[in-house]
Parts: C-alpha cells; structure tokens; sequence
C-alpha cells in the first residue's frame, strides 16, 4: 500500500489557478482509473478531471468555491502498490505523478472577452446488458421539483441516451447523479423509484453559494455595466408582411432546407444596414483607447443551456444565405447546450442579439457582451389592432429592445440604425435588392 498526491495538473493556455466546481468523490471513497474525481473551471472552460490511479480517497483540498493553484495538491490517494506514489510533504511539479491529461477545448483570449461555456472531458459510455444486473446504491431523495444535480459529462451522457435525469435517483452528495446511477437506471429497465408525498408546510431557506459558470457570467455582467455606459432604445416593428414572406418560403421549402424563424432575416438586415453604421460593428478597448471597427459580422447568438448562458457566433455572416445562417444558429446553438461547441465558435463575436422567443415580453434592456458596444434584443411577436390610413387593422408587431455603448454609438446614431432595421424588416424585399 502506499500514497498517491495527485495535483492539480496544467490544462493549458497558460492557467495559473482554477476553482474548484464540485467533487465526484469524497473522504473513504473507491475510485478507479479514469473515474471522475472534479470538476474545475478556469477563466475559459469548465474541465472534468479524472482520477489517473486507482485507490481511496485519503484526503481532499478544497470545496466549491475555492481556488486552487496548478501544481497545488488536490487529493491524497491509498494505492495498491507504492509505485509511482509521493509524501504529501514532497514538492513535485503538477505532473511528477500524474498521467498528462489531454488538453480541454477552451477558447483562446481573443480582442472580445468572449462568452462563458463549460467544456468536459468525454467519456466511454459503457454497454449494459438487459441480462447484466446491476445492484443500485440507496438513493437519496429528492424533493419534487428540484433540479437534478449531475457532471456535464453525466448530463451530456444521458442526453445522448435519451433520458430525463429527473427521472433518475442520485447516490451522491447532496443527491448528485453519477455514471452508475445511470448504469443503474438503465439495468432495471428505465423505473425509478417514486416516493409519495403529503403536502406540507415549506420552512426551509436554501443558501446558494454562486459558484463556477454562475458567478462567471455575474462577474462579466457587472464588469460590463460597470465598464459601459448604456443607452437603451426601443422601436416597434409590423413584422406581418415579413411573417408572411416567412410562411411562405418554409411552405416552400421546406421539406429540403432548414426551417427559418425571424433571426436569419434580422441577421439579413444588420447585414444590409452595417456598412451605413460601422460604428455599431466594432469592439472597444477602452483601456488603449482604441476603437476596432470590423467589416466583417460575426453575429453572436446569445443561448440559454442548462450549464447556463452562452453566446455561440454566427461568423462571416455576410457571406451566408438566409439558410445558410439558419443552419448555423441551429448547430451552434445544439452544440453549445449539450457541450460539443469548439473554442472558435463561442468567440470573437463583433455583434450580438439576444432573444427570448415567445416568451420575449414587451420591453427587454439588454446587457452588452463587453467589449462589443451594441446588442440587439428581439421581444415578442403580437397582434394588436393598429391604424392604417384610418382604418383599425390587426397586425403582427414586435419590438426592437436594443443597447449601445454610449461612448462609441450617439444616441441619434443609434435611433437611426434601429430606424433602418425598422424600414429593411417592414419592407423585406429591400433585403434582397442591392
């Protein structure tokens, strides 16, 4: 028997330090090779970090939360044999003993301070057998309505086998769901255990401690508000001769193209209205004083996943068909949600819209992705009564919620960006003539 101090290892990109997201494992614990032992974000990803011996957990550093410095001990490990084993006291560099990890998708530090994702370490997901049987762990239970806790690899997993984690019993800390939960789960056939409740009185006060991908994007928002003074402006669209132009090319087409929604032809008109207004297509470095205005539109499209909000980008959208940019927003946002997006596509965005959908409200004032000095916000389509030359006809309106940055963008120019989108929307054949 002997001592295994694992540390925490380099994953690349020049990190200094990373915070401790959540353990898979805890004091007494069995681990093998290769099984999760934390996950750890850095300023760019989220990584899970696997175990590289196989033994019991001895000791543990660290909780979420807390910071910990690469080459800093993480864990102690009792191992089978002494090989390859250090005192805890011994100051070995991060990989002395410890199998190098392959180096995480993260995104390079690029002009804009880009969005936040999570990227974790793949894993193989083992074939059960209807006649294998698996013995399930006690389950601890979990209140109705609450959200199941799990890894991104375990969430990604499930999602790739088509099951609701909610549906699933947690052996974990905290009733965190693990791999065998799953491989459990699967074992008996997909039923889990439902516990019956009597209604009750609710006393309890839940102390949420904001953590990983949470207070990183709470610290991009105030850095941004703290940075940028804002001006808001807000602009009502008739969207009914464009709705209609909508319908009509999805009757058309589609049985062989992508299904389009509202986005492209936005992203159609900022195409269009750019090149009058370059100032809202730039990036600021208030720092150098600098200005950067960009030819180029790099759209991102800001998407609520379950790890949080992330902004995957639409590049190069000048050069894209109306389905060419439907396309793009439909792979880049599954790909960010279940967590498969590469470093380029969740960075370097010049513009940004951010969308709620149907649920888009009246008036939204959205946030600008610093260092970026405008963003767009698409509300809701209605339809109300308005008047058209004296007379009161229904039709479909939507709002324009859009931010700029007050240092680079006036305020009359902004109103007459929003006017020109205004006039490309209403009128959608102007999109497509020169």
């Amino acid at each position: 028997m002997g001592r295994f101090v694992f540390k925490l290892p380099d994953v690349g990109e020049g990190i200094a330090e990373a915070e401790v997201v959540s353990w898979h494992v805890a004091v007494g614990s069995a681990v093998a090779a290769d099984d999760p032992l934390v996950d750890v974000m850095t300023d760019k990803a989220t990584v899970e970090i696997p175990s590289p011996r196989a033994g019991r957990v001895l000791a543990i550093t660290g909780g979420p939360g807390d910071k910990v410095r690469v080459g800093a001990e993480l864990l102690v490990l009792d191992v089978e044999n002494d090989e390859a084993t250090l005192p805890r006291d011994e100051a070995a560099s991060p990989g002395a003993a410890v199998a190098p990890l392959a180096a995480p998708t993260i995104p390079t530090p690029a002009a804009s301070a880009g969005p936040l994702f999570t990227v974790a370490k793949a894993r193989r997901t083992p074939q059960v057998s209807a006649r294998e049987k698996i013995e399930a762990p006690v389950a601890s239970a979990r209140p109705t309505g609450a959200k199941p806790l799990a890894s991104p690899a375990v969430r990604r997993r499930a999602h790739e086998l088509g099951i609701a984690l909610q549906f699933i019993p947690g052996t974990g800390p905290a009733g965190r769901i693990g791999h065998a939960d799953l491989d459990a789960y699967i074992a008996s056939g997909g039923n889990a255990a439902v516990v019956a409740s009597r209604p009750a009185r609710l006393e309890r006060i839940e102390a949420i401690k904001i953590i990983g991908l949470r207070r990183r994007i709470a610290e991009r928002m105030q850095e941004s508000k703290r940075r940028i003074p804002h001006y808001s402006y807000v602009e009502e669209l008739d969207v009914t001769t464009l709705e209609e132009l909508r319908a009509h090319l999805n009757a058309r087409h589609g049985a062989d193209r992508p299904r389009l929604t509202l986005l492209p032809f936005l992203i159609r008109a900022l195409v269009c209205a750019i090149p009058r207004f370059p100032q809202v297509n730039a990036l600021f470095d208030d720092e150098a004083g600098i200005v950067r205005r960009h030819a180029a539109l790099h759209i991102g499209i800001a998407t609520q996943t379950p790890q949080g909000l992330m902004v995957p980008v639409v590049r190069h959208a000048e050069a894209l068909d109306l389905w060419e940019v439907a396309s793009e927003i439909s792979r880049l946002a599954a790909a960010a949600r279940d967590g498969t997006a590469a470093r380029d596509e969740l960075s370097g965005s010049t513009l940004t819209i951010t969308s709620l959908g149907p649920i888009g409200g009246i008036v939204t004032t959205p946030v600008i992705n610093h260092p970026e000095v405008a963003i767009i916000g698409v509300n809701r389509i209605v339809e109300r009564p308005v008047a058209r030359g004296g007379q009161i006809v229904i039709r479909k309106m939507m709002n324009l919620s859009s931010s700029f940055d007050h240092r680079v963008v006036d305020g009359w120019g902004a109103a007459q960006f929003v006017q020109e989108l205004k006039g490309l929307l209403e009128q959608p054949a102007s999109l497509f003539v020169e």
